[in-house]
């Protein structure tokens, strides 16, 4: 597919050294839509919506600040944990700043995790973008549905 123009600038700010020392897009080489185009084909193929995984992990996010940096358990489900790092990031689609948190979230039922910024959940939500493949903060579908029961 095309790459659409607008994502040009975009694409320049996921690279390596650009907004964050790692990037955005690990070691995939498409182009930015056909990672986004693909990541939604694969969650609707999971019978899952991006929206409800968003709100899933905010939600989570939202309990582990609970625990002032200590481990928290929800619903008997979930070990969550926050922890703050010093600093901001700017989204690379240049709509807004973020603190630098890192939430784990673990499934305590299959042993699955997942960790996350602030600002990956920014752009899960708003951009569908689930971060190139190989990227230290790339979240993969079926992981995000096994961790989030969603």
């Amino acid at each position: 597919m095309k790459p659409n123009p607008k994502l040009k600038k975009v694409y320049q700010n996921m690279q390596n050294g650009e907004i964050s020392k790692e990037g955005f897009l690990g070691n995939d080489k498409r182009e930015l839509n056909e990672i986004i185009e693909e990541d939604e084909r694969l969650i609707q193929s999971l019978n899952i919506e991006i929206e409800k995984i968003a709100d899933k992990m905010e939600q989570l996010k939202n309990e582990s600040i609970k625990g002032l940096g200590e481990p928290v358990i929800v619903q008997n489900k979930w070990k969550v944990k926050i922890d703050e790092v010093k600093g901001y990031l700017a989204c690379p689609f240049e709509d807004g700043i973020y603190r630098k948190h890192n939430i784990n979230i673990k499934n305590l039922k299959n042993n699955k995790e997942i960790n996350f910024s602030d600002l990956s959940l920014h752009l899960i939500r708003e951009h569908h973008f689930l971060q190139g493949k190989g990227s230290f903060y790339r979240l993969e579908p079926k992981i995000l549905k096994e961790v989030l029961e969603i």
